[in-house]
């Protein structure tokens, strides 16, 4: 099969971006006006917390952009090049202008092969060095008509390859929704038990429900199980935090985990820095990152969290916070929900500080006030365990799934690896 090479502009039928000017909101709006962070692994996500516009505001944008199902979108200002494909029949969105919209000429270019096409490392580089900015950098539309394009000119070979990502895509999809059932049933539990306090009492009935007595306490701000206690959580986890230096990065080494590479899809080592074996020796003496720890980003996005389950571990952390639930494994499951809850999130909103850039504290963190009822913990640790067993076993596979996917991309698309 024969690549050729040539300007994106020559494959595609336009190529716009979003509203360029001021748009008024209309909190009653049944339309949405969304921005390049809304292009989340692939797809367009948004819901009642992003921008609404009246219908006659979204007739006058899309009039412009012509936006429709199957074009691709691309993020063009700050994070540039996450890409996606408009799936939706009927459109009830669009963008500001921090998103490129790409209509492919279906005769020379399928959507399917450009979508995979901008998501190979090599080429979203590529995207950023040319685009212009000091401070915030911006791919002007102009330069995005002129990127060049590698493709197979036959569009059903074009289809083929990315028949093969689309499976592996479907897949790991399949499994992020299989995951989000499971650990919806794990807070439903939490929320029954150690939120509404129904946890069943010494007859198996609901608790407080039964008539179970409350007592109001301070910290909490509510009223609690009589005779639990509040402990502060490094009482029963132990609560450290990465390393406060910034270590020289380096060409070949460790990765340095920051708070910008916790993301709620996982770790991103693609973009955190690497340092020195010597560098990574000093980190870990401080905060050794460990299977079953919980790590939580304190600065910036703060809150994200992430349970190590990966066997080897080959990473240091920076303006993280590090849980060591791997000395207490009967609490692990717990603590993890615990950081998601309603008591964290309210607890939060009184410690964080900073007013350019958010951060929270060790020793806030430290002091975080949390429900303690140890044989309940236990209990809920028994009852759960085997849905956090198998959430575990299938993010592990969602793991292998897309170092497969990734290793597999660059070949498919230079056809280094033939498509039968």
């Amino acid at each position: 099969m024969r690549f050729y090479r040539t300007i994106l502009k020559q494959l595609t039928v336009n190529i716009t971006d979003g509203e360029h000017a001021s748009v008024i909101d209309d909190p009653n709006g049944g339309y949405f006006l969304l921005s390049n962070k809304n292009i989340i692994n692939g797809f367009i996500k948004h819901d009642d917390s992003d921008r609404k516009i009246s219908k006659l505001t979204f007739d006058k944008i899309s009039k412009r952009t012509k936006l429709q199902k199957n074009d691709v979108v691309l993020s063009t200002v700050g994070t540039i090049g996450k890409a996606a494909i408009i799936r939706d029949e009927r459109i009830q969105f669009d963008f500001q202008r921090s998103v490129g919209i790409i209509k492919c000429d279906l005769s020379k270019l399928r959507h399917e092969y450009l979508y995979y096409y901008f998501n190979q490392k090599f080429v979203q580089k590529r995207l950023i060095n040319v685009s212009k900015g000091a401070v915030q950098k911006c791919l002007f539309i102009n330069d995005l008509e002129n990127f060049l394009i590698d493709y197979p000119d036959d569009t059903n070979y074009q289809l083929n390859i990315t028949k093969i990502l689309i499976t592996l895509d479907s897949k790991i999809e399949l499994n992020n929704r299989i995951n989000a059932e499971l650990e919806a049933m794990a807070k439903t539990l939490y929320d029954y038990w150690f939120v509404q306090f129904d946890f069943p009492d010494a007859n198996g009935k609901p608790y407080k429900s039964s008539g179970g007595k409350m007592v109001w306490n301070e910290e909490l701000k509510r009223e609690v199980p009589e005779g639990w206690e509040v402990k502060k959580i490094n009482s029963i986890i132990e609560v450290k935090d990465g390393t406060h230096d910034s270590p020289k990065p380096q060409r070949e080494g460790y990765a340095l985990i920051t708070s910008k590479n916790l993301k709620v899809s996982g770790l991103d080592f693609e973009n955190a820095n690497l340092i020195s074996k010597e560098d990574y020796s000093s980190i870990i003496k401080r905060s050794n990152v460990e299977t079953g720890d919980i790590l939580f980003s304190m600065i910036g996005n703060i809150g994200t969290i992430y349970k190590v389950e990966e066997k080897k571990i080959n990473f240091a952390i920076k303006n993280v916070a590090l849980y060591k639930t791997s000395k207490k494994e009967e609490f692990k499951n717990y603590v993890y929900m615990f950081l998601k809850s309603i008591d964290m999130d309210r607890y939060m909103k009184n410690v964080i500080s900073g007013s350019i850039q958010k951060f929270i504290g060790l020793n806030s963190i430290r002091d975080t006030p949390i429900l303690s009822n140890e044989v309940l913990i236990k209990k809920y640790n028994k009852l759960t365990f085997s849905l956090f067993e198998k959430l575990e076993i299938i993010k592990i596979e969602n793991q292998k799934l897309t170092e497969l996917r990734d290793w597999l991309l660059p070949m498919l698309m230079n056809g280094q690896v033939k498509v039968n």
